[in-house]
């Protein structure tokens, strides 16, 4: 893998769907380059493309035109197994409604991952991983008796116990109250600057995103704010 250069490209990224009304531009080439060990919030309206951005550059969908590198391969060249074998090498994710599996407790939850790696070990640090969340108390319980905050403390352990090289967080604190919100926050921000992960933070709070090193404003599938820089937390 490459160890120079941006880890995360994207260029003149393009997404078109279908609709009755015809041809619908999703997003509208958009092109931009991510730092090693960088922080980068996607603002912009509801509508304006920021999920459909990060599913782009975690090569969850494929653009109706335009390229993505990750790490020095490009994404975009690759079939769905192949990126879903890169993804599962290099990238974390955290996600508004958590994805956790209602039959598995948090402990196989974030075991789960380890499991499909054929990770040596992995029980281990799935333990370490929620001690490290805060969750040891938690690690038999079901989704369904866990708080909000605690089943997104669940994902974060998830997403970080693969030691990924990037992360992405799609509004991580879109279901939860402003107390929890900003302490899951809190917690995403600490493990990412130290394990000096790359995170694409996507998010509705202005707060949030001045935490991180840059802030891509998107409107209407288009970029209107290539980089502000933040507070770098």
């Amino acid at each position: 893998m490459a160890d120079k250069g941006p880890l995360l490209v994207a260029q003149a990224l393009t997404k078109k769907v279908t609709s009755p009304e015809g041809s619908l531009t999703i997003l509208d080439d958009v092109s931009l380059k991510i730092g090693r060990g960088q922080t980068m919030a996607v603002v912009g309206p509801s509508g304006a493309g920021k999920s459909t951005l990060l599913a782009l550059l975690a090569g969850l969908d494929e653009p109706s035109s335009g390229r993505v590198w990750l790490n020095g391969v490009e994404l975009t060249a690759l079939d769905e197994d192949g990126r879903a074998r890169l993804r599962s090498r290099q990238v974390g994710f955290v996600f508004q409604s958590f994805h956790l599996l209602p039959s598995l407790t948090a402990l196989e939850n974030v075991l789960l991952p380890l499991e499909i790696s054929g990770t040596d070990d992995y029980e281990a640090k799935a333990r370490q991983a929620l001690s490290r969340v805060e969750l040891t108390s938690r690690l038999h319980h079901y989704p369904r008796q866990l708080s909000g905050g605690e089943k997104q403390r669940v994902a974060i352990a998830r997403a970080f116990v693969t030691q990924p090289t990037l992360l992405f967080a799609d509004e991580p604190t879109g279901n939860l109250d402003n107390k929890t919100g900003a302490n899951i926050l809190n917690l995403l921000f600490e493990l990412n600057a130290a394990a000096g992960t790359t995170l694409v933070l996507v998010t509705h709070d202005l707060n949030a995103a001045q935490r991180c090193h840059r802030v891509v404003e998107l409107e209407a599938g288009r970029i209107v704010a290539p980089g502000t820089a933040g507070s770098g937390a």
